[in-house]
C-alpha cells in the first residue's frame, strides 16, 4: 500500500469508487466538488491523501488545519473492495502524521448519525463522541416577527459573553461551525466574533436585563438541488434551480421567546441575502429541539456527531 498526495489526475479514479457510495442518499459528493476541493500544490494548511494499492486507487481522505492546534479530517472515503484491508488505518496514521507536524493537538471529524460503518471506524481509530447537534431551518423572510419582549444586537462582545456562559457552549464543547472550511467545526474565540460582526453577522438576543441568546453566520453558498442530498439540510429537492444557502455556525437561547427573536432576526437577514433555505447548528438536546420545532422552524431529520482525539499521545478527547 502507498499514501501519497492526491491530485488532480487521480479523479476518475476517485470518482469510481465513490460512485456506489450513499447510492439511497442521493450519493457521494466528492466527486462533484472534486476539484475544488483539493488543496492547491503550495498550500499548507490542507492536504488531501490517496491510497494506493498495488498501483490502484483505493481510499481517499483530507486533512485541514482550522487553527494553529486544531485539526478536521474529512472525506473518508475506502473502495468497497479495499475494504477491512487495513486502508482507513493507513489514511489516517498519515493525517495525524501530518497534523502533528503542523502543530495540532487535537483532530476532530464530523459523522452523520445514520452514517454506522463511519462511526464504528472513527472509534475504532481512536476518536471519542464529543457533541451532537442538528440543523434547523427556518424560512428566510424579510418581515419575520422579533417578540416585543427581546431585542436582537450585532455586538460581538455582548454575544461572545453570553456564548461563554450559556449551557450550549457547554454541550457543544466550545464548538462552532468554522469560517475557513465548510462543514467543519472549531472552538470559538472572541476574536472570531469580532471577524463575523466585520464580515458577515452577529446576533445577540437581550430582553429582561441579560442576554438571552447568540448566533452567527458563518458562510453563503449556491448549491444545485442534488448536491449533498446525503447531508438532509433542509435543501428544497423539488426546485430546479441553484438555491442560495444561508449558514450560521450556532444557534443558543434561555427560553423560547428568545428563540423566536433569533430565528427572526436570521430569517430577516438571510431573506435580506436573497436566500432561499437557511441552516443552523443547534444542540441536539430535547429542550433545543423542540424549542426550535415549538418556534416554527423546520428541522434536519437526523443529528450529526462531532469526534475528537487528542494528537499530542493518541488520548482520546
Amino acid at each position: 500500500m502507498n499514501i501519497r498526495r492526491a491530485t488532480h489526475d487521480d479523479y476518475e479514479a476517485v470518482r469510481a469508487f465513490t460512485s456506489d457510495i450513499w447510492a439511497d442518499r442521493g450519493g457521494d459528493y466528492i466527486p462533484d466538488v472534486y476539484h475544488d476541493w483539493l488543496e492547491d500544490p503550495d498550500e499548507t494548511g490542507k492536504k488531501t491523501f490517496l491510497a494506493e494499492v498495488d498501483g490502484e486507487a483505493a481510499g481517499i481522505v483530507q486533512a485541514v488545519m482550522l487553527s494553529s492546534d486544531e485539526a478536521w479530517f474529512h472525506g473518508m472515503r475506502v473502495a468497497s473492495q479495499y475494504r477491512r484491508q487495513g486502508v482507513s488505518t493507513r489514511l489516517n496514521e498519515a493525517t495525524f502524521e501530518w497534523a502533528r507536524e503542523q502543530g495540532a493537538t487535537v483532530g476532530r471529524v464530523m459523522i452523520f448519525s445514520w452514517n454506522t460503518p463511519s462511526l464504528g471506524m472513527a472509534r475504532a481509530s481512536g476518536f471519542e463522541p464529543i457533541t451532537s447537534f442538528r440543523f434547523a431551518h427556518p424560512d428566510p423572510d424579510s418581515d419575520a416577527a422579533i417578540p416585543a419582549s427581546r431585542t436582537v444586537s450585532s455586538d460581538p462582545t455582548a454575544a461572545w459573553r453570553y456564548w461563554t456562559h450559556s449551557d450550549a457552549r457547554a454541550h457543544l464543547r466550545g464548538l462552532g461551525l468554522a469560517p475557513e472550511e465548510s462543514w467543519s467545526m472549531r472552538e470559538l474565540t472572541p476574536a472570531d466574533f469580532e471577524q463575523f460582526a466585520d464580515e458577515t453577522a452577529v446576533f445577540a438576543v437581550g430582553g429582561d436585563d441579560r442576554w438571552s441568546g447568540v448566533a452567527y453566520r458563518t458562510r453563503t453558498l449556491e448549491r444545485e438541488p442534488d448536491d449533498d442530498a446525503n447531508c438532509s439540510d433542509g435543501i428544497d429537492e423539488a426546485s430546479a434551480d441553484t438555491e442560495t444557502i444561508a449558514e450560521y455556525g450556532v444557534g443558543a437561547w434561555d427560553d423560547l421567546e428568545s428563540a423566536r427573536a433569533l430565528f427572526g432576526a436570521i430569517a430577516r437577514d438571510a431573506a435580506r441575502l436573497e436566500a432561499e433555505t437557511i441552516r443552523i447548528v443547534i444542540p441536539e438536546t430535547a429542550r433545543y429541539v423542540t424549542d426550535a420545532a415549538y418556534a416554527g422552524a423546520k428541522l434536519a431529520d437526523e443529528p450529526d456527531f462531532a469526534l475528537g482525539l487528542d494528537l499530542t499521545g493518541d488520548v482520546c478527547v
